[in-house]
């Protein structure tokens, strides 16, 4: 049996955040013979945004345009998305489980009246039933969980679903979708610069994260070294951001960001629950510290006891002969 899935597609700076794509892999599993459509809200969505989106997996896309919605407000963007909800009544909603997601599902669910699963990392076909997988208690168990009545509305964590392959002669029906929008309560009047750079730690496969080892925001310098021969992005403890090492963007962990790379390279930090919380489920974890007893070592797959300010350039010359 097919169902009606809707995706929603997350734009950054131009282009389609990752999860975009894995949220349509998603989507064209739990489709089966249904059709998949995103709504794409951008009002410099063209041509190429959208075909990417039918490469991807999409059916249909419907692009959103209206003056007020030229930057991320919940209240027009919520209006926006019930619009094309009473039009389409579609079987499943699969929204990003980013900033913006985080803000914009739970508005949608609750004025709809529709059951709600965040942040998933897994999921699973049970005959009719679709069963999601999501991290509680800080990630030190999962929980396994139904929605009972359609819709199906749930955000996916970044870096848990893997794209399918781009098909290129694959094509969808694009619909420009009208939409009101009114009574927004708040406005951009200023986009700050942001003090991190390179690849989102969210969407990042590799990840070069520094604690208060470091020493200071010059010991940073290493590690942004060894980030930019892997191809990685750089983070923080929040111990790290606390002493001024690094910007509270970088910051990852229970009151920072949560992230699951391919691989987790933590040097100098020493492990703190709070930290765990953020990075625990990554799926290899390197540990570099002084101390043989950090907690850290407790969910690495390797340790490396010594001083990062050694370990880490060789790490780097290393990489840089075997990577070119």
């Amino acid at each position: 049996m097919g169902r009606q899935i809707l995706v929603m597609a997350e734009t950054r700076e131009g282009g389609f955040r990752n999860v975009t794509f894995e949220a349509l892999a998603v989507a064209r599993r739990l489709a089966g013979d249904g059709k998949v459509s995103a709504v794409l809200i951008d009002n410099h969505a063209d041509s190429a945004l959208t075909e990417q989106l039918a490469r991807y997996g999409a059916d249909r896309v419907y692009v959103v345009k209206h003056p007020g919605l030229d930057h991320f407000s919940v209240d027009g963007y919520t209006q926006a998305f019930n619009q094309i909800l009473r039009q389409l009544a579609p079987d499943g909603i699969i929204i990003p489980h980013t900033a913006v997601g985080k803000d914009l599902a739970p508005r949608i669910a609750a004025r709809n009246g529709y059951g709600l699963v965040s942040d998933v990392v897994k999921v699973e076909l049970a005959g009719d039933d679709v069963v999601f997988t999501r991290p509680i208690y800080a990630g030190k168990a999962f929980q396994k969980k139904k929605i009972t009545a359609a819709p199906l509305v749930f955000t996916i964590r970044p870096n848990n679903f893997g794209p399918v392959e781009p098909d290129p002669n694959r094509t969808a029906e694009i619909t420009e979708f009208p939409v009101s929008v009114s009574d927004i309560r708040t406005r951009i009047r200023e986009i700050a610069q942001s003090a991190t750079k390179g690849i989102d730690l969210t969407e990042a496969k590799i990840i070069v994260s520094g604690g208060r080892g470091v020493r200071n925001e010059q010991g940073f310098r290493v590690l942004y070294e060894l980030a930019e021969v892997l191809g990685g992005a750089v983070g923080a403890s929040r111990g790290a951001c606390d002493a001024g090492y690094a910007p509270y963007p970088m910051q990852i962990g229970q009151t920072g960001k949560v992230v699951t790379p391919d691989l987790y390279i933590a040097c100098g930090i020493s492990g703190a629950i709070q930290h765990l919380a953020g990075m625990s489920n990554s799926r290899t974890i390197v540990a570099i510290n002084t101390d043989p007893e950090a907690p850290i070592f407790k969910v690495a797959d390797y340790g490396i006891v010594g001083d990062l300010f050694e370990v880490v350039p060789m790490l780097t010359e290393e990489f840089r002969k075997i990577l070119g």
